[in-house]
């Protein structure tokens, strides 16, 4: 609890809940509804609630029939302390349609929880939302089990608890329940957790993508307008489902019968799509909700991207939108589209539906939305579906990657990306769903740091960047060009078993290029570049095709040619495709077929709707970028490969302890970032394992002597000041000092060279190699787990290696040997290697800090000991501050809407 709820006199304030409290969550049909903690004025809207409650429902909440709620019941239900009784109230609009609440029992770490949900909201998941968002407050609040009394006759109930994932002990008496199970999370709840929330984002989205009807708010007859083009482009696509315009000037739209307002259409809308200025979105969205409209997608702009004015007109609109159970695309959208045949729907300012894919495409920009949807029909590249999220106020990335996942018409997933909602769940959803289907992703705005993060994000190297891309699954690149250029080869060709490539073609220049192309990239050679010579005929280019597609030592092949004089190149082409389409079709293969960009017609295989589909081979003007390509996807492939490694805990964590600590420490510093005290980093590491050499801070001479016997010799004596201690010269530290007198000569010098009398005196740690782990923060990635070896030419050099949070074993094992210079931990040149197992344990123990602590804003272990006999910290630094980011963690909701999002 933070200070503001702490008691007053004893009594705790009924309205001064935990603000963090509150959330919104999507629910299993992908509706929404707004949890809150319940405060007296709700006593109303309670008797409203019961009050539709069958009489069914009450008795198995009640036992009893309890047709009314009575005065004095009615004054505990909605009057608590938000600590030893909660409650929370789930809202659609205005109206109560789930209560869930806890009592805390005899004052100890147990509480009695129940919930009851409206009878025309039963079935929506709201019992399994309430059951997590009640456990984490009571977690917060010091409890540690649950106990429910339940009739044995209410199966959904028990089904809620007993789904739940945990360990729920059971006993039965006089037709009565008894449950109890513990609150802290298991692997198995966590798992449900999750499972839960990818299906009801996922249904989310499929209420956007297949919508049965689409109302279209401003189509306009004139030609000009945003709402025409609108409203041309649904009719245009053939869409299968029925279309209304929506025209308060107009009684008809290029034909088709128009409605003053969404209110006046007769039959249910699905979808609204919305282009009217920006000054109207306010008062379509109200007709929306009053309609029982689901999903809105917003085309207008003159929202957030406007300035303060707009920013806070579309907080207000997507916390209106999802308080009555809607989901919005947009404001300044594109829009979104579905080429499947049983919906066709382009609700999308782009001229023309794509052609049909298993490729999903989501983009923020709606400005690059147009060109991009032109480039992948002139690559030859189909879509499946397509979504636009323009200002990205309530759809993000991260709902189309839970949708995309279970999607059997999605294989391929492709992102533009210029900034991150949560990079912590974009990092687990993407190293998900990257082990089923690839994801590649063009990140743009990287160094465009948001100020809440410019504190304490560092410099990332684009080596590092790529390899935290490659850590999640994600096919990172720079530009669309390669982001298209890479799609057509997942998209079309099957991933490579290995990086072995063979190079055939008519010119030896050519190949040497590809060939050299394909080294710097970290490709093999199978055997050197084939060429059948500039006057070979097309039989001859599709044998030398076969021979290097049978040969056991390629695992791809890249084709490269240039059209002789005599012979059209066309002809070469189809040869390549058939000499492939006669193997099993196992081993990618890419072409260079100069000029040709895309799927040419002799390349494609064809769709029964005429549209190139797997097995197509696709072509690229130069073999540099055919090389890139392939090399991309070798690297995917290796990665999929790889043991996925497992999300350890090492034993003798003390999390409540250490988040206690933390809520202190920000307490004190009135939210704001500040830098730990010495002591503070002990009791914070400490709470994970992670111990300091024991050291104490004097300010003469006397004292150092006597904290040297206490410490036990050797000692070493160092400067308070950070920069003496890590000059290359240590000219503020003195090591080694066996002896009293040896102390004082250098306790004399250290403060004669820093005009400090306060110095440190630390117990000598076993001599080993320098090294450094630290957290910092990242706009990509959330936090960051780096590590690498201290000194100045590793400083220089920018010799770190990094993860982002959650780390797994499998991680922290190959960040420690990821950095150039790492060797010397290993044995370099018949030295005794380093306790690496220590290291590992070591990452994985500050990982775990920053995975449930995400206050910790920068974190750095620096030196740190590593030798035969184990790792040993020598000195940590500590910054304490409010997340930049939300972390992965707690109960399901959606993103807060506030301005920092």
């Amino acid at each position: 609890m933070s200070e503001e709820s702490a008691p007053r006199n004893g009594l705790r304030d009924p309205y001064d809940y935990p603000r963090d409290w509150e959330a919104d969550v999507v629910l299993s049909d992908g509706g929404t509804v707004h949890l809150r903690p319940v405060v007296p004025t709700d006593a109303d809207g309670l008797v409203a609630f019961h009050s539709r409650l069958s009489e069914r429902t009450r008795y198995l909440r009640y036992f009893g029939a309890y047709p009314r709620i009575p005065p004095r019941d009615l004054q505990r239900f909605s009057t608590v302390d938000h600590h030893d009784r909660v409650a929370f109230v789930a809202l659609l609009g205005d109206d109560i349609v789930a209560v869930g609440r806890y009592e805390r029992l005899d004052g100890g770490p147990s509480a009695e929880v129940a919930f009851v949900v409206d009878d025309k909201h039963q079935g929506r998941g709201l019992g399994s939302i309430l059951l997590e968002h009640l456990a984490a407050a009571a977690s917060e609040s010091g409890l540690r089990r649950f106990v429910a009394e339940v009739l044995a006759e209410n199966a959904p109930m028990v089904r809620v608890f007993r789904d739940a994932g945990y360990q729920v002990s059971r006993a039965i008496e006089e037709g009565v329940l008894h449950l109890e199970f513990s609150i802290d999370p298991t692997e198995e709840s966590l798992a449900v957790a999750r499972s839960r929330e990818q299906a009801a984002e996922a249904r989310s989205v499929h209420n956007l993508l297949h919508p049965r009807s689409v109302a279209v708010i401003g189509a306009s007859a004139d030609h000009t307008k945003v709402g025409h083009v609108a409203f041309r482009n649904l009719l245009a696509a053939d869409f299968t489902g029925t279309v209304f315009p929506v025209n308060p000037e107009h009684r008809s739209v290029r034909g088709v019968r128009a409605y003053a307002s969404v209110l006046d259409i007769p039959d249910p809308v699905d979808l609204a799509l919305v282009a009217v200025p920006a000054e109207l979105v306010e008062s379509v969205l109200d007709a929306c909700l009053a309609k029982g409209v689901k999903t809105l997608v917003i085309v207008s702009g003159g929202f957030a991207e406007s300035g303060p004015l707009g920013l806070h007109a579309e907080l207000r609109l997507v916390g209106e939108a999802r308080a009555h159970g809607m989901r919005v695309v947009g404001p300044n959208a594109l829009g979104v589209l579905n080429t499947a045949p049983g919906v066709r729907l382009n609700a999308t300012l782009a001229p023309q539906l794509p052609r049909r894919g298993h490729t999903g495409f989501f983009c923020q920009s709606g400005a690059l939305g147009t060109a991009i949807l032109a480039d992948a029909g002139s690559r030859g590249l189909g879509l499946s579906t397509f979504v636009s999220a323009g200002n990205r106020a309530d759809v993000s990335g991260n709902d189309l990657l839970q949708y995309w996942e279970t999607d059997p018409e999605t294989d391929l997933v492709l992102l533009y990306l210029e900034s991150f909602g949560n990079p912590r769940k974009f990092a687990r959803l993407a190293r998900r769903l990257a082990r089923n289907k690839p994801i590649v992703a063009v990140k743009s705005g990287r160094h465009a740091v948001r100020p809440q993060l410019a504190a304490t994000s560092a410099e990332v190297d684009e080596a590092s960047v790529q390899a935290l891309f490659e850590q999640a699954g994600v096919v990172r690149v720079e530009s669309l060009a390669q982001l298209f250029d890479t799609a057509l080869v997942f998209a079309h060709q099957p991933l490579p078993a290995g990086p072995r490539i063979a190079i055939v073609g008519n010119s030896s220049a050519i190949g040497l290029l590809a060939a050299d192309t394909a080294r710097a990239q970290g490709l093999h050679l199978a055997f050197d570049p084939v060429d059948i010579g500039p006057q070979a005929g097309p039989e001859a280019f599709a044998a030398a095709v076969r021979e290097a597609l049978d040969s056991p030592e390629t695992d791809a092949l890249i084709a490269v040619f240039a059209p002789p004089i005599t012979i059209p190149g066309t002809a070469y082409a189809r040869a390549l495709k058939e000499a492939v389409l006669e193997h099993e079709r196992t081993k990618p293969v890419v072409s260079t077929f100069l000029a040709v960009e895309g799927v040419p017609d002799e390349l494609a295989v064809l769709s029964e709707d005429g549209v190139p589909t797997r097995g197509s081979i696709p072509s690229y003007p130069s073999p540099e970028r055919a090389v890139t390509a392939l090399s991309r996807v070798v690297r995917y492939s290796a990665w999929r490969q790889r043991p996925q490694g497992t999300l350890v805990r090492p034993g003798g964590l003390h999390v409540e302890q250490a988040q206690s600590i933390v809520r202190e420490l920000l307490a004190e510093a009135d939210g704001h970032s500040t830098m730990l005290s010495d002591d503070d980093v002990v009791r914070l590491l400490g709470c994970y394992g992670v111990d300091v050499v024991p050291f104490r801070v004097v300010s003469d001479v006397d004292a150092a002597v006597a904290a040297a016997a206490e410490l036990g010799y050797p000692v070493t004596l160092k400067a308070v000041d950070e920069r003496l201690r890590g000059r290359p010269d240590l000219a503020g530290v003195r090591l080694d000092l066996t002896s009293e007198d040896s102390v004082r000569v250098a306790y004399r010098d250290l403060c004669e060279v820093s005009g400090d009398n306060e110095l440190y005196v630390q117990r000598m740690a076993a001599k080993g190699i320098s090294c450094v782990i630290g957290l910092q923060d990242d706009p990509s990635f959330g936090t960051l787990v780096s590590f690498g070896l201290s000194g100045l030419v590793s400083t220089l050099l920018g010799d770190r290696a990094y993860r982002a949070v959650p780390v797994t074993d499998v991680d922290a094992a190959t960040l420690i040997r990821e950095p150039r210079t790492s060797p010397l931990l290993t044995g370099y040149r018949g030295d005794e290697p380093a306790d690496l197992a220590a290291l590992q344990d070591m990452v994985l123990r500050v990982a775990a800090l920053a995975e449930d602590n995400p206050e910790v804003r920068s974190l750095a272990l620096d030196p740190i000991l590593a030798s035969p006999d184990g790792a040993f910290v020598a000195n940590a630094r500590m910054v304490l501050g409010p997340p930049p980011t939300r972390p992965d963690t707690g109960p399901r909701r959606l993103r807060h809407i506030t301005p920092s999002e």
